[in-house]
């Protein structure tokens, strides 16, 4: 097995996701941490829950590689579905897999209540320069590395360039820009939107990581939540409410079928989006093929090069896991190495790892669907110029499945971008108090 490098908690409860219940806070709990090169010798069997399709091929060859050790894969659903799942499992005390798909803004939570395996003392802490400083950052709570990055999402804009060039509308590079361009579309034909939008939390939120934002930060169990007079977050809105109010917007919710739609016919010009939606563009639009490009993701100040993520997974080891090194034994295999890396990104993963993303083999590919663009190199170039030191909340699934009931009505005209806000700063300073947070 071909590695990078190799020297070798907490809790997300019902409630944070499934909006009922509350949050209790723990302290951290110890790890008494076993050799992972020695279970990979004594074999054994792990189950591993996640969604994400490419680690078939890894499971395989992790198998082949590693005699007399099974890895069974299980998809219980995707996002809070697998949440939920794996919340049930932690309560009831039995069914847990030994390896758990998680995303970055959901880590916090599981991570509250010691309900996941600090990883340092099996090797990670070796991986540090490993992963690009967005995915890495993501995976760290406190002092403990709570998963490994297995995939990252830096913003780009993946724009038709052929509906672009039929409506005489430049691509733009600022957010000022961005936002006469929607203007433009909608002078040239009112069916046709430069994006859609209907409010969502961690779409809005990235736009406010990219301008150096901080409306909350963590410290332990004291929080600071504060949009209201966050700078970025009031750029934001001064930028997106009159998009809001003139109705250039497409009212269309993502990842619908009225959204791939939309892309399909040309209504939906682009999308400033992860690096992971080429795959989502060539499965479910096949007929842009050769229209579609992707340039940098619009800036706050012109001639700047800032950047965010939106979106990405890590591979977590739950704290009461069976197998816990024969657990990251797979998770850096998949995660962290050469070989692992690489297969998934055959099959159309987006790196977090420093290795692929800065390679020319991995740069230099030519996507037929984007007209042979090798964009790769633009995304690479947004991993690079990630804002730094952005934190989620302890809580963050929960704050994001009340952003509609807060700042999402603004869209449908109820309030203001701006009230909605702090409507939504107001609801999260509420729970918190309740779970016991500081709050300032």
């Amino acid at each position: 097995m071909t590695t990078i490098t190799r020297a070798r908690k907490r809790l997300l409860t019902a409630t944070a996701i499934a909006g009922a219940g509350a949050l209790v806070l723990a302290s951290c709990g110890s790890s008494d941490a076993g050799d992972p090169d020695a279970a990979l010798e004594e074999g054994g069997k792990i189950l591993v829950w996640a969604w994400e399709p490419t680690l078939g091929p890894v499971i395989e060859q992790f198998e082949a590689d590693n005699p007399g050790v099974e890895v069974e894969i299980v998809n219980v659903g995707t996002g809070v579905d697998s949440y939920t799942a794996l919340q049930n499992a932690i309560s009831a005390g039995s069914g847990l897999p030994d390896v758990a798909q998680v995303e970055y803004y959901a880590l916090p939570q599981f991570a509250l209540q010691d309900s996941l395996t600090d990883l340092t003392p099996y090797g990670a802490g070796d991986l540090d320069g490993v992963f690009a400083p967005g995915p890495w950052d993501a995976v760290h709570s406190g002092e403990e590395i709570i998963g490994l990055p297995m995939d990252s999402g830096p913003m780009a804009m993946f724009y038709n360039a052929t509906v672009f060039e039929e409506h005489g509308v430049e691509v733009p590079e600022t957010w000022d820009e961005f936002a006469q361009a929607a203007r433009d579309f909608q002078e040239s034909d009112p069916d046709v939107y430069i994006t859609n939008d209907l409010g969502d939390a961690g779409w809005n939120t990235s736009l406010i990581w990219q301008g150096g934002g901080t409306p909350w930060s963590v410290d332990g169990t004291d929080l600071t939540i504060d949009l209201e007079n966050d700078a970025a977050t009031q750029r934001f809105t001064d930028l997106w409410q009159p998009l809001i109010d003139d109705e250039v917007l497409a009212p269309i919710n993502g990842w619908t079928d009225e959204w791939f739609q939309g892309m399909a016919n040309g209504t939906i010009a682009s999308l400033v989006i992860g690096a992971w939606m080429p795959a989502n563009l060539i499965g479910n639009v096949p007929d842009g093929a050769g229209d579609w490009r992707v340039a940098p993701m619009p800036q706050w100040e012109a001639g700047a090069a800032a950047s965010s993520e939106n979106g990405g997974s890590s591979l977590a080891v739950p704290t009461d896991a069976q197998n816990k090194e024969l657990a990251y034994a797979f998770i850096e295999y998949a995660n962290a190495s050469t070989d692992g890396v690489q297969m998934r990104l055959d099959d159309g993963a987006f790196p977090a790892t420093t290795e692929h993303l800065e390679s020319a083999a991995f740069q230099d590919v030519e996507w037929d669907y984007f007209g042979g663009q090798k964009i790769n190199e633009v995304l690479a170039q947004s991993s690079a110029d990630v804002v730094e030191g952005w934190q989620y909340l302890p809580f963050q699934v929960y704050a994001n499945t009340i952003y509609g009931d807060t700042a999402g009505q603004a869209y449908l005209g109820s309030t203001t971008l701006a009230d909605g806000l702090a409507g939504w700063q107001n609801a999260m300073k509420s729970y918190a108090a309740e779970q016991g947070f500081g709050i300032e």
